[in-house]
């Protein structure tokens, strides 16, 4: 690849960017399910083991998430 051929800038050029046009509804929708997922992913990460695991004794999802729980400073054991 020639440099001719790599855009660069020119100068007292401004560089615009396109911003999406969000509602308020779309928005609020965005933040629920974010929201919903990081507090999933916080209790499998966290808390899904022992007296408070929602599968009972079941310890499948404990077992699979193991290393990241040591990884991420959680204490399980």
């Amino acid at each position: 690849m020639s440099s001719s051929s790599v855009a660069q800038p020119v100068s007292g050029a401004k560089l615009s960017v396109a911003v999406p046009d969000v509602s308020v509804a779309d928005a609020a929708l965005w933040l629920t399910a974010t929201t919903f997922v990081a507090a999933l992913a916080y209790y499998f990460l966290g808390f899904d083991q022992g007296a408070v695991s929602v599968f009972g004794s079941d310890t499948h999802v404990h077992e699979f998430i193991h290393d990241a729980r040591h990884f991420l400073g959680y204490p399980c054991h």
